[in-house]
C-alpha cells in the first residue's frame, strides 16, 4: 500500500484519539477524578470495594482516608488467590493473566495482575498513542511500510489452575490479534523462546531478512542484540542492515549512558529516539514531541495518579497528594490505582514534574534505588548526568554500574564504591574517579556537604569491572532477558558484593 493511503488511514485515527487528549490536557483533573470514580464504581461489589466500602466514597478526601497506601506485598495474599482462581476480589471481572517481575530490588517473584480492561485501554491503548504521536511530529514517516523489530522479555506463558503467568511482553504478544504479528518482527514462536541466548541469534537470523522500520525495547538489552546483528552481518552500520530504519522507542532504564552507542550504530542526525515510561501495573507516560524528553502523563488509561514528596518519604511525616497538588522540579514516589485492581499501590519509581501545564515528566529512578546512608540523597537521576558529563571529558564509554555505601566503621568515615563496566575504558581510573566526585557534588547540593573537608564521605571508589560481568551476573541469577534490569544505586551492598565476587573468579 503506497505511503500516503497508510498515512491517511493512521491520521483518520489520529484525530480521533487526538480529541480525547485534547480532553484530558485542558481538563486534567476533572479526568482523573471522573477516571476515579468510574473505578470504585465498577468495583464496589469486590472483596475489597466491600472491606473499603466503596459505594459510600463521594470525594477524593473520602478516598484518601478509608484506603491505605499499599505495596506488593501486603497485596500478596489477594493476588495469590486470585491466581488460583478466585474471582472478584479486587477486580469485578476474571482476571486470567499474571505479569511476573522480580523486579531488582526484590528476589521473589512478584506476580501483577493484568486484566482485559488493563490490556485494551492501558497497555494497547497507549501503543497505539505513541504510533499516532510520532506520525503527528513526523508526517512523512515510511513506519508502516515496513515491520517494528520488538525485542521482549525471554520467558514463555506458564498455566496453573486456569491462569497464565510470564513476562508483560509475552502477555502482550499472546493477546495481540493476529494481524499484528504481520507488522512485527520476529515471529511470536521466536519471541516467546524461553532461553534468551538462543533466542537472541534466532532474532537476528529472522530480522536481518526483514524490512525494519522501527526498533522498540530496553536500551540495554537492544544494544545487546544491535551489536549481534552487526557481528553477524559484518556490516558498517545498522543502516547497511535496515536502510528504512527511522526510529527507535525505549524505556525501562535512563537512556543517557547508552546515546552515543547508539548514535555509532545509527548515525544519522534526523533518526528519532522515542521515549516510553511503562511498567507491569501499567502504562503511565509517552514522549509526544520530537527532541523533546518530556514525558506527557496519559491521564485517561484508567490509571489514577497520586504522589508522595521524596522529601518526607518513609518519615512520620510522610504525605500523599493527587496530581492537583504536585509541583514543577520537586521528585516524587508514584502510587497508582488502576483497572487492574491495584488500589493506592505503591510502583518504587520516582518522577519530577517538568511542567504542570500540561503535566509532563522525567523518570527520575526507583524509591529503593538511591544511596541516603549519610543523608547525601544520591538519586539516579543525579548518578547519570554525572557519569555522562564524565564519560564525555574523558573519551570513556559505559556497559553498566552498580554503586553501594562504603559503611562506617570506628572513626573511618563512610564513601560510595562503585563497579563500572566499560565498553572503552578512561586512560586513567583515578582521575576519572576524581572527576566523577566533582560531577556528583555538582548535580547533588547533599552531596557536596557530606563531600566537602571529608566531613562525612571519603572520596568515591571504582572498581573497573571485566568485560561482560553484568551479563554474568544476570545469567546467574537468572535474569537475562528484555524486562530485567541491573540495580544502579542501592542503600545495601547485597548487589555490589555478588558483583565483586563475581569479578574475582573469573
Amino acid at each position: 500500500m503506497p505511503i500516503p493511503i497508510v498515512n491517511s488511514i493512521a491520521s483518520w485515527f489520529l484525530k480521533k484519539r487526538f480529541h480525547q487528549i485534547d480532553l484530558f490536557l485542558k481538563y486534567p483533573i476533572e479526568v482523573q477524578e471522573e477516571l476515579l470514580f468510574n473505578l470504585l464504581q465498577k468495583a464496589k461489589n469486590t472483596e475489597i470495594g466491600r472491606e473499603y466500602d466503596f459505594s459510600s466514597i463521594r470525594t477524593y478526601r473520602d478516598f484518601a482516608e478509608r484506603i491505605p497506601i499499599t505495596t506488593y506485598e501486603e497485596n500478596e495474599a489477594r493476588i495469590e488467590r486470585a491466581r488460583q482462581g478466585e474471582a472478584n476480589i479486587f477486580w469485578p471481572t476474571p482476571i486470567k493473566w499474571f505479569a511476573k517481575s522480580s523486579g531488582t530490588t526484590n528476589a521473589k517473584s512478584k506476580f501483577i495482575p493484568v486484566t482485559n480492561d488493563s490490556l485494551e485501554d492501558c497497555h494497547y491503548a497507549a501503543s497505539k498513542d505513541l504510533l499516532c504521536m510520532y506520525l503527528n511530529n513526523n508526517p512523512n514517516a515510511q513506519l508502516f511500510l515496513g515491520k517494528s523489530l520488538r525485542l521482549g522479555g525471554s520467558k514463555q506463558l506458564y498455566e496453573e489452575n486456569g491462569t497464565v503467568f510470564g513476562d508483560l511482553s509475552a502477555i502482550l504478544i499472546d493477546n495481540m490479534p493476529f494481524w499484528a504479528e504481520f507488522s512485527s518482527t520476529p515471529s511470536n514462536e521466536v519471541s516467546l523462546m524461553g532461553d534468551w541466548e538462543t533466542k537472541m541469534q534466532a532474532i537476528v537470523n529472522e530480522t536481518i531478512k526483514e524490512n525494519v522500520t522501527s526498533l522498540a525495547g530496553v536500551p540495554s538489552w537492544m544494544l545487546v542484540l544491535m551489536n549481534n546483528v552487526m557481528e553477524t552481518t559484518g556490516k558498517g552500520n545498522l543502516f547497511e542492515v535496515w536502510p528504512n530504519l527511522e526510529v527507535y522507542f525505549h524505556g525501562g532504564v535512563n537512556f543517557d549512558p547508552y546515546i552515543d552507542q547508539y548514535n555509532k550504530l545509527l548515525p544519522k542526525s534526523d533518526f528519532r529516539y522515542y521515549e516510553i515510561y511503562n511498567a507491569s501495573e501499567g502504562f503511565f507516560a509517552i514522549q509526544d514531541r520530537n527532541e523533546n524528553k518530556e514525558l506527557l502523563l496519559m491521564l485517561d488509561y484508567g490509571i489514577f495518579y497520586e504522589f508522595i514528596p521524596m522529601d518526607s518519604y518513609g518519615t512520620p511525616a510522610e504525605s500523599i497528594i493527587p496530581l492537583s497538588e504536585v509541583e514543577e522540579g520537586k521528585n516524587y514516589a508514584v502510587v497508582i490505582t488502576t483497572n487492574a485492581g491495584l488500589w493506592r499501590y505503591k510502583i518504587g519509581d520516582t518522577v519530577r514534574f517538568t511542567s504542570i501545564n500540561p503535566y509532563r515528566i522525567k523518570v527520575t529512578g526507583r524509591t529503593k534505588h538511591h544511596i541516603n546512608v549519610f543523608g547525601e540523597e544520591l538519586i539516579i537521576e543525579n548518578a547519570e548526568t554525572a557519569l555522562r558529563k564524565v564519560s564525555q571529558l574523558t573519551n570513556a564509554e559505559i556497559v553498566d554500574y552498580t554503586a553501594a555505601p562504603i559503611f562506617m566503621n570506628g572513626k573511618e568515615k563512610g564513601a560510595h564504591e562503585w563497579i563500572i563496566e566499560f565498553k572503552s575504558p578512561p586512560k586513567d581510573l583515578n582521575s576519572f574517579t576524581k572527576l566523577l566526585d566533582s560531577a556528583l557534588q555538582e548535580v547533588n547540593s547533599d552531596y557536596e556537604a557530606k563531600r566537602f573537608n571529608n566531613t562525612t564521605l571519603n572520596a568515591p571508589k571504582i572498581h573497573h569491572a571485566r568485560e561482560r560481568l553484568f551479563y554474568d551476573w544476570l545469567k546467574e541469577n537468572d535474569k537475562l532477558g528484555g524486562q530485567h534490569k541491573v540495580p544502579r544505586l542501592s542503600n545495601t551492598r547485597d548487589y555490589l558484593e555478588e558483583l565483586l565476587r563475581l569479578n574475582s573468579t573469573f
